[in-house]
């Protein structure tokens, strides 16, 4: 008998089921969480890119408002508020362009007001004289408010995010002797042997070189260079006397690469150009151009004019130079014979010499307001006779402790020469009690003091100085460093022929160097003078623009006073 084969069937076990089960579960969570990871990291991108879009198109939007600021800005520092409002209309127009950057051609920049291909501009505020949005305070000026905006979307996103940018600008005319000192060349500083405080707010279209030698500068007020400040003497310093860098103290702001400070001519504010300010305009040139509106001759009341054979007087540019003045009302305080000289030039000086007390006191100045029309409140005098190689031309003011209580600028082509006292209430040394507004503009200014002899013709050793007090804006011309000597620096901005040594020289006002000298062309030295105890300061009177002197020129600037992102599609 055989024994049967039996087959043996597996035992399934609960355990098995179980662990199987796990594994299911498991796998499923294991496939949600990638599921989760995987659209979390999908949100995520998506997230990052519309955030990288946003900020695209807010960069693009800033460039649409930036490209209006700019020509709003260069328009207004050649042609003043008059060529801005006059353009307005057509600022919107101008947008970025693929030409300018590849990038642009993707977008569509939008006024927020009209629709596509524009920018939003509008003028918010009256042009008019208030104080100013501007980082440096206490400044006030003549402006207007202006509001750009745009839209900027990426045309080529499927998002079609939308971003805005607002900026408000404040177009700005500040009175250029509200500035302690201005610049438009380069400035220079290298104060010897004594401290010396630079007064009040100074600006510097150029560089700042300012290298006090053993000594401490004191910058009074917040000082900027649209260059740069530097402790250093100017590589176009020729001199070569050694000097050790003391002290540069700094109470308010220093800043450069800041905007520079712009008359609006319609031409280059090089400081070449800028001593057309002074001259004589071409016959040609109408008075109401931007260059015309500037000259001081056009702004003047009164006019003289000193040929070879006559002395011409007449109105100003106000009614045409249409009403001439006969010498009987002028001969009093004119006189044609002054002569003296002048070391640091080494030649004679031929002047024309103004008596200032003869001219404000009645009836004479009462009669010369009552023929002109209006008082007299600017006065040009030109001395325009021919010169020998020996001598040189000029304009000397003598008596001028008093001014006329509506105040007094004199201007000239030619260098100027102030005798003693000039609009001195107080005569003290270092009194800042300062009279009526008063400007003195100039090829160059000298400071004689009341000691001064015109027949002594010795040298300056020779002649001892007194006490004397000036207080004046003044705008002049410098003779600037080049490779064979120093400019002076501010500190020599007045030229002194005299020995000073122990006397002072206050000064109350504002120091303004527009441009190189063309007449008075001999460089600073220091055998030509002993320098004084200066005791300068800023007359503060200079930031109430009832108390300007008359004629007082005006510098352009933008402030930007407000930026943010907006919110699209809206003017506000």
């Amino acid at each position: 008998m055989t024994r049967s084969k039996m087959k043996t069937k597996p035992v399934r076990r609960r355990g098995d089921s179980f662990s199987l089960a796990l594994v299911l579960v498991f796998t499923g969570i294991l496939f949600l969480l990638l599921s989760g990871v995987l659209a979390l990291t999908t949100t995520n991108a998506n997230l990052t890119q519309r955030y990288n879009e946003y900020y695209d198109s807010v960069a693009a939007a800033e460039a649409a408002t930036e490209k209006v600021v700019a020509s709003m800005a260069r328009d207004f520092q050649s042609s003043g508020v008059s060529g801005v409002d006059g353009n307005l209309a057509n600022y919107g127009a101008s947008i970025p362009t693929s030409a300018e950057v590849s990038d642009w051609g993707s977008y569509q920049f939008n006024d927020p007001s009209s629709g596509p291909n524009a920018t939003y501009v509008t003028k918010l505020t009256p042009w008019q004289y208030t104080n100013l949005n501007w980082k440096y305070t206490g400044f006030k000026g003549s402006n207007s408010t202006y509001r750009i905006i745009s839209n900027a979307r990426n045309t080529a996103s499927s998002y079609g995010i939308t971003s805005a940018v607002k900026q408000e600008i404040q177009l700005a005319a500040i009175p250029l002797f509200e500035f302690g000192v201005f610049y438009a060349p380069d400035m220079e500083l290298c104060a010897l042997n004594t401290d010396f405080t630079v007064p009040g707010r100074v600006h510097c279209n150029g560089t700042i070189y300012s290298m006090p030698n053993q000594v401490s500068v004191t910058y009074a007020g917040d000082v900027t260079a649209a260059q740069k400040i530097l402790p250093t003497k100017s590589p176009k310093d020729g001199s070569t006397w050694s000097r050790t860098l003391g002290t540069n103290i700094y109470q308010g702001e220093h800043d450069w690469n800041a905007s520079s400070l712009n008359i609006p001519l319609g031409i280059n504010n090089n400081p070449t150009n800028l001593h057309a300010l002074i001259e004589i305009p071409p016959g040609s040139e109408p008075t109401n151009s931007l260059m015309g509106l500037q000259r001081y001759y056009n702004k003047a009341d009164l006019i003289i004019l000193v040929s070879n054979t006559n002395v011409t007087a007449t109105s100003g540019a106000y009614n045409n130079f249409s009403t001439p003045v006969p010498w009987s009302n002028i001969s009093s305080f004119v006189n044609t014979n002054a002569s003296f000289r002048n070391e640091r030039e080494a030649k004679t000086i031929q002047a024309t010499q103004i008596d200032v007390a003869k001219f404000a006191a009645n009836p004479t100045y009462n009669k010369l307001s009552s023929l002109l029309g209006h008082p007299v409140l600017i006065l040009y005098v030109a001395d325009l006779r021919t010169q020998t190689s020996g001598t040189e031309s000029g304009v000397r003011l003598t008596n001028g402790i008093a001014l006329p209580a509506a105040g007094l600028t004199v201007a000239t082509y030619n260098p100027l020469y102030v005798l003693g006292h000039y609009n001195a209430p107080d005569t003290t040394p270092g009194s800042t009690n300062t009279g009526a507004p008063a400007s003195l503009v100039a090829d160059a200014i000298t400071i004689l003091s009341g000691a001064w002899q015109d027949g002594n013709t010795g040298t300056y050793d020779t002649r001892d100085a007194s006490n004397t007090t000036i207080n004046a804006a003044v705008l002049a011309g410098i003779v600037p460093s080049n490779s064979s000597y120093f400019s002076g620096g501010v500190e020599n901005f007045f030229r002194l022929l005299e020995t000073w040594s122990s006397d002072t020289l206050t000064f109350n006002g504002s120091i303004v160097a527009l441009f190189p000298s063309q007449t008075a062309i001999a460089p600073w030295g220091i055998t030509t003078y002993t320098a004084p105890q200066r005791l300068f300061s800023f007359d503060p009177k200079f930031k109430d623009n009832t108390k300007l002197p008359p004629g007082t020129p005006m510098v352009c600037t933008v402030i930007r006073s407000v930026w943010n992102i907006a919110q699209a599609n809206s003017t506000q």
